[in-house]
């Protein structure tokens, strides 16, 4: 597969920091039948960032910015490690050793495997290297 086919569109939506609007935009994604398969929030003060990735981005931007949030778009890739301890090292070194800084991440662990999501400052050489190191990248599952 190219690099292309793993790289993943994250939705962040920009906020003000205050009650309700989290609800307000699960509610909206919920409307529109969009799945939210992870996210994060990061607050600035007064302003926060949800990133999260969704089984329809397309929808959930339009939506959500038909609402008065604004919204962007941002590469990231999704890395299946191991685990168990040590599995974020392997990750982070490879990239470290690559000279690929990683900007933010954020993990989840499922049932099969965990993923740590990583927005990096250079993707596809990202990729190229996980993989060249016999890691894995994960797919988001979309409708």
């Amino acid at each position: 597969m190219d690099t292309e086919d793993y790289v993943i569109r994250q939705i962040s939506v920009f906020s003000e920091n205050r009650p309700g609007r989290l609800a307000a935009m699960a509610k909206a994604l919920e409307e529109e039948k969009v799945n939210i398969l992870a996210f994060s929030i990061a607050e600035a003060g007064e302003f926060g960032v949800v990133r999260a990735l969704v089984d329809q981005p397309e929808k959930a931007y339009k939506k959500l910015s038909s609402l008065g949030f604004v919204v962007s778009f941002t590469e990231v890739i999704g890395v299946r490690m191991r685990d168990e301890p040590g599995g974020l090292y392997e990750v982070a070194r490879i990239l470290g050793e690559a000279k690929i800084n990683i900007e933010y991440s954020y993990a989840y662990s499922g049932k099969e495997m965990a993923v740590l999501i990583l927005r990096v400052d250079n993707t596809r050489e990202a990729i190229k290297q996980i993989r060249a190191h016999g890691g894995e990248m994960a797919r988001i599952p979309s409708r």
